[in-house]
Order: structure tokens, then sequence, then C-alpha cells
């Protein structure tokens, strides 16, 4: 028998989420943001790039500030307004202690219960190889969550005012291979296809697919296989880490 998911904790007030590039969380986990913003949970963004080498046939100078707006766009669709992008540079993400501090002053900033990050993992599962950009950022993450509660790594982020912060509770991975824990998106699910399809530039890019169809087909598969391990209930899943 498939070992069933258990409910993602809800009993938490804000959340950071964490990714690489505009479109990463909109590949599932924005129904789930969906669900959180309507029950009055607080949810930034950050993103550690400005996606600008996503489009092969656009130009990185055009690209950037396209996929800003409509990650912002995106944003809107299920409750999160606040949207910040640190300009890394798109597709040579460095795991490090400087992506750790940027990370861990962004937790301190917003001081989340909960974080949210992409697959770290080496695999989508299989050999289906992940990106670099999303290996670095996902462990990135795990380790600036401990980082931001410790005064004495990053100790210059207190002499910017940004003091320790020890509540986050989880992080969680959305699209990991190894997921252990997972949201009803039945309310969110509508909501989460509008978001991905606010990529549209990216996505008309990505396949020759109507993008409305491409959007609602990638999101039921992945809520339907959620599904499975979660009572019947379309959802969207996590691999979790307490804290």
């Amino acid at each position: 028998m498939t070992e069933q998911l258990e409910p993602l904790p809800t009993d938490w007030e804000r959340a950071l989420a964490i990714v690489a590039h505009p479109d990463d969380l909109e590949y599932g986990a924005a129904a789930a943001v969906a669900t959180w913003t309507d029950r009055g949970a607080e949810v930034s963004y950050l993103l550690a790039t400005r996606g600008e080498a996503g489009i092969d046939g656009l130009e990185p100078d055009r690209c950037a500030p396209l996929r800003e707006r409509e990650q912002r766009d995106s944003a809107a669709v299920v409750g999160v307004s606040s949207v910040e992008f640190l300009g890394h540079p798109d597709g040579v993400v460095e795991y490090g202690t400087a992506l750790r501090r940027d990370f861990a002053a962004a937790i301190r900033r917003h001081r989340p219960h909960l974080v949210l990050t992409l697959n770290h993992h080496d695999t989508w599962g299989g050999t289906y190889w992940n990106t670099p950009d999303h290996r670095a950022v996902g462990r990135a993450v795990l380790d600036a969550a401990a980082d931001a509660g410790n005064r004495w790594i990053f100790p210059e982020l207190i002499e910017e005012g940004l003091l320790p912060w020890n509540g986050v509770r989880w992080v969680a991975v959305t699209g990991s291979p190894h997921p252990t824990h997972a949201v009803d998106v039945t309310a969110g699910i509508d909501r989460g296809v509008r978001s991905l399809l606010a990529h549209r530039t990216y996505i008309e890019a990505l396949t020759d697919e109507d993008p409305e169809t491409y959007c609602r087909t990638f999101l039921t598969g992945a809520t339907d296989a959620a599904a499975a391990r979660f009572g019947g209930r379309p959802a969207v899943a996590f691999e979790v880490f307490p804290r």
C-alpha cells in the first residue's frame, strides 16, 4: 500500500517562499499559497534571480523586467503582494556563504514560521536531472533557516538591524521526489492555474500547446498524483523538514 501523506501543519501565521526563478512557485506550490492566504496567512516571495536566462529567443536585458512583471502578476493572483528579487545571475547561482547570508537576512527580515523552497535534490525522481540553480538555492535555504537563528553566523546582520530569528518551524520543499506532507488545494487549484498562466511569455516559448490547456493539464496532473496519497483530495505535496 502506498504510504499516505500527512497534512502540512496550519498553525502558523507567516511564510517566506525562497526560490531561484520566476515560475518556480507556480508549477504547483501557488495553489497551496492561495489556500493559505485565504485563511489570512501572510506569504512573501523572494527570488534569487530575475529569470533573465530563461527564454532562448529573448535577450537577458529585455527578458528580466518582463519576467519580474509576470512574477508579480502571478503572485497577486494567489494573494501575495511582497515579491523581492536578489539579482543573482540566472543559470549560474552558486551555493555558498554569500547565498546563505542573503537568505538568512531575508528570513530575519520577514520572520516566517514556515519557509518554502523548491526541490534541492539531484533529480526530480529517477534520472530526470534537476538544474544547478534549483539545487543550490534549495540547499542554501535549508541551511539559512538555521543560520537565521544563530547570532554568531553572519554577525554583520545584527549591525544592520537584523536580529536572529529562531521562529522557523518547518522548511517545506515543493517538487521533491520524497514528499512527506500535502495541502488540499480544492479551493486553490483554479487560482494556481491562473497564477502559472500569468507567466505567458515563458510558457509560449516553452510549448506550442495552448497556454491555458498546458497550465491546467500540468497542474491537475500533479495534484491528482498527490491525491492518490492524500485521501483522494487534489493536493500539492511537500517534503517537510521540521526544525
